[in-house]
């Protein structure tokens, strides 16, 4: 049975596909730049100045960006839309872009007045490297304009994606990385220290990110003329929702933070260890489980305010089963083959082994823990859908006092990579929470058939980590690109034709996904 058959909309499937393509154009940019940074700066003293400066306004992007934005803007501009028509949407866009750029130009000018302060509490442990110190200072300072463009690029994403445009706006964050690529190889050799390219990069991408979203917000009839209106019912309902969304998303970028933070008291290069290894991890993430994690939150929005308990139980089990049909394959392979992976992606120019095997260190922590990282995304959609922003906030905070726990407890023995497990840990509590309470309130996660797929899938992934295993092994160290290319598609069939022998329901789904017909199909059983 399909989920069409079932009654499920027929645009998830086409969402996630637009979705997942602009996102891996960009993640596939996003490891170009890697690439060219690494290239240029290596992993050392100037790129950890850059990566802790950049955190913040990268926090923003992905609080509201891949977040918040879903869960708090679009609802208000669906609703809006829906009962005031064209009109009234257009006239909440306009508040929206007015206040809120009032409110982030004003956070701006703070944040650039007290960037000794941030970079301080970021990084406490460069106290005692003034150069170092007054690096990261500058470079904050350069960048935090960013928050104002992504906040006015995530509005225009957020009124796209009400009107059912995704590929667009999905496509943006790919103009950052081109930006930077650009400022690498033009501005880098003409300014002193080079790193500072990077930051102007940044700038510049941000601007691309507004910039190109424009020309599709003036064909739907949108006149983008910011007002700042403290009283608009849109502003208000937006700003009630933000909140609950912007805390539960910053719990995992706190923790994001305090890594970045404990790295900072580790030797040199450790910030940049754990930010390549995270942008590997990512890419799976990225490309699939923030994708389906945004699809289908309007689907299963529409199924609880319907009161269609058995439809939501269908969507929200699917999605849960498809993204672990992904995402565990993609942390076995990523955890076996880590070093040569990295290999590939990176070791080049001022990028040595002694950096790949570091980077590597870092990966398999963070790749252990990518089912729970996807897992726990569509699970707190799955509360916000339902009106509930107080358990995932919960939540969150529980799971980030964990990893606060177990980062010091093994940074000693294990250095960064103690950092990257610590967060692991952390994903795997927030998930299991999140799922717990699902089940126990009004059965709403259909575990019974949710079970029986993810024993499918753990069956599959036996058989790629046999492959995968005994691909390491007659790679030897030494694995060259066409090796661990070839170790990679291996894998993938392995895992796909054990996945077929044992029937699993989401080979059917993938198969739809990439023609872009049904939507989700119902877990077995239900």
């Amino acid at each position: 049975m399909t989920a069409a058959d079932d009654g499920l909309g027929h645009g998830v499937v086409r969402a996630v596909g637009a979705i997942g393509l602009a996102t891996l154009l960009s993640r596939v940019l996003g490891y170009a730049r890697d690439i060219v940074v690494a290239r240029a700066f290596g992993a050392g003293p100037m790129t950890d100045a850059f990566f802790v400066a950049f955190r913040i306004p990268n926090l923003l992007r992905r609080l509201f960006a891949e977040g918040a934005l879903s869960t708090g803007v679009v609802p208000v501009l669906s609703e809006t839309l829906a009962r005031g028509g064209a009109g009234a949407f257009e006239r909440a866009v306009r508040a929206l872009a007015g206040t809120g750029g009032l409110v982030l130009a004003a956070v701006t000018g703070l944040g650039a007045l007290l960037a000794p302060w941030v970079v301080a509490v970021m990084a406490p442990g460069w106290r005692g490297d003034p150069a170092l110190f007054d690096l990261a200072v500058r470079l904050t300072r350069v960048m935090f304009p960013y928050l104002l463009l992504v906040g006015l690029a995530a509005l225009c994403m957020g009124a796209l994606n009400t009107r059912r445009r995704f590929f667009t706006s999905a496509l943006s964050p790919a103009v950052l990385n081109v930006a930077m690529i650009l400022s690498v190889l033009l501005l880098a050799p003409r300014l002193d220290p080079p790193v500072v390219a990077l930051a102007v990069g940044v700038l510049a991408g941000g601007l691309g990110q507004l910039a190109v979203q424009l020309p599709e917000v003036r064909r739907l009839g949108l006149r983008l003329v910011p007002v700042v209106d403290w009283r608009d019912q849109a502003v208000r309902r937006v700003a009630w929702r933000l909140w609950p969304a912007v805390f539960a998303l910053a719990a995992v970028q706190i923790t994001v933070l305090v890594n970045t933070l404990l790295a900072s008291l580790l030797p040199a290069g450790a910030v940049s260890y754990l930010y390549y290894a995270d942008r590997v991890m990512e890419f799976p993430l990225g490309v699939f489980g923030i994708a389906l994690a945004t699809a289908a939150l309007p689907e299963m929005a529409t199924r609880a305010a319907r009161g269609e308990d058995a439809a939501f139980r269908t969507t929200l089990s699917s999605a849960l089963g498809l993204s672990a049909f992904v995402a565990v394959p993609a942390a076995v392979g990523l955890v076996v083959l880590a070093g040569p992976i990295v290999a590939l992606l990176f070791q080049r120019g001022e990028f040595g082994a002694v950096e790949t095997a570091r980077t590597a260190e870092a990966l398999v922590g963070y790749a252990a823990g990518l089912p729970a990282f996807s897992a726990a995304r569509i699970a707190a959609q799955a509360f916000h859908a339902r009106g509930d922003t107080r358990t995932p906030v919960v939540t969150g905070f529980v799971a980030l006092a964990v990893n606060v726990v177990v980062a010091v407890a093994l940074m000693g023995p294990l250095g960064h990579g103690g950092l990257a497990w610590a967060s692991t840990v952390s994903g795997y509590a927030n998930a299991a929470i999140l799922c717990w309470r699902l089940g126990r309130r009004g059965g709403a996660l259909a575990v019974a058939p949710l079970g029986r797929s993810l024993l499918r899938t753990v069956g599959a992934s036996a058989a790629l980590l046999g492959w995968c295993w005994w691909a390491r092994s007659a790679l030897g160290a030494e694995a060259g690109a066409l090796g661990t290319l070839a170790a990679i598609a291996g894998g993938a069939l392995a895992y796909l034709g054990a996945a077929v022998a044992l029937r699993a329901p989401e080979v059917r789904s993938l198969r739809a996904l990439l023609r872009r017909e049904v939507a989700l199909p119902p877990p077995e059983g239900e």
